[in-house]
């Protein structure tokens, strides 16, 4: 019998690459002998390239090319042609790669390009969770699907850490508006170091933060931590996230790995829209969010200058919502 070969270009981020799981899943369950092709940025793609069905995981290199169209078109050319290929990415360049592989059932959501170069390009609420979103994109050719959509799911396997484990991310790549504050993270992270080894995590752009947190801990007495900012690829993220026992973090993407291994998670919102991007179907999972009249603003940076979304969350309060979790 042959594979009903499937490609799909994966979200850029990794919080919304592990938001399309369920969507993947989906595929899997609903066309046998499914094979995919993963196509997407390095994090995307190193996050879900363990996928047991996945046979081709491809980073795309496109943007950086001195000739984009050129590129993708190679690029195409290389993929060759699909049963189905569903883009989860929202972009021209997207879209004009899903034409160029002379694939015939290909599905973005709407958009000036989309219509234009693809045959299913289905207009998708955005007023619902992104998990519901992206299914519903994968289903099109089940019309109106609005059956069950199962949890976050990755196939990397958990670190086992010696003790009961603290893991805290203060870092959000998005900006700084997301952030909640370093002494405020090392307080709690403190508070609970009775209880639990902490790790501190952090991608990259987040070692001089989690470093402040570092110090904080250090000056406060702490010492069981380990800060792993900036030394872990994404496979070593996610085995580490996936073996913590509590996980405190902003709306980042290491907050959805969290939820794709039912880690007890405290999550900090401020000015994003928490009806579409929380922990989705994690059992344990409590958001703390102060209503503001000027949220969710979704800027990077707070437009007002007070950052009170953010700055109104006390330590206090966080440290109480985790003895709630239990």
């Amino acid at each position: 019998m042959s594979h009903m070969k499937i490609l799909v270009i994966l979200p850029n981020w990794l919080g919304d690459a592990v938001m399309a799981t369920p969507a993947i899943e989906l595929l899997a369950l609903h066309y046998e002998n499914a094979k995919f092709t993963f196509l997407g940025s390095h994090v995307s793609i190193e996050a879900l390239k363990y996928h047991p069905l996945c046979e081709k995981a491809i980073v795309d290199e496109t943007k950086k090319a001195s000739n984009r169209l050129l590129a993708t078109y190679k690029l195409a050319q290389e993929l060759g042609s699909f049963s189905l290929a569903v883009s989860f990415r929202n972009q021209f360049y997207s879209s004009l790669l899903l034409r160029l592989t002379q694939t015939v059932v290909c599905v973005s959501r709407s958009s000036w390009h989309s219509m234009f170069l693809l045959s299913h390009t289905p207009k998708i609420s955005t007023n619902q969770h992104l998990v519901k979103q992206y299914a519903q994109l994968a289903m099109t050719d089940v019309h109106d699907y609005h059956g069950e959509v199962s949890r976050l799911k990755l196939y990397i396997e958990p670190t086992r850490h010696n003790n009961p484990t603290l893991g805290i991310n203060a870092g959000a790549t998005y900006g700084s508006a997301k952030r909640w504050y370093p002494e405020r993270f090392a307080q709690v992270a403190h508070e609970y170091s009775d209880k639990f080894d902490v790790i501190i995590f952090g991608g990259p752009n987040e070692v001089e933060m989690a470093n402040e947190i570092e110090t904080l801990l250090k000056n406060l007495g702490t010492q069981n931590y380990m800060n792993l900012a900036g030394k872990t690829n994404i496979r070593e993220l996610c085995s580490n996230i996936a073996g913590c026992s509590l996980f405190i973090t902003n709306d980042s993407g290491p907050m959805h790995v969290a939820a794709a291994y039912q880690v007890p998670t405290i999550a900090i919102f401020g000015p994003t829209k928490y009806k579409e991007t929380s922990q989705w179907m994690n059992e344990k999972s409590k958001i703390i969010r102060h209503e503001m009249e000027c949220s969710p603003c979704m800027k990077r940076e707070c437009p007002l200058k007070h950052h009170d979304c953010m700055k109104s969350v006390t330590a206090l309060e966080v440290i109480e919502a985790v003895k709630k979790l239990n």
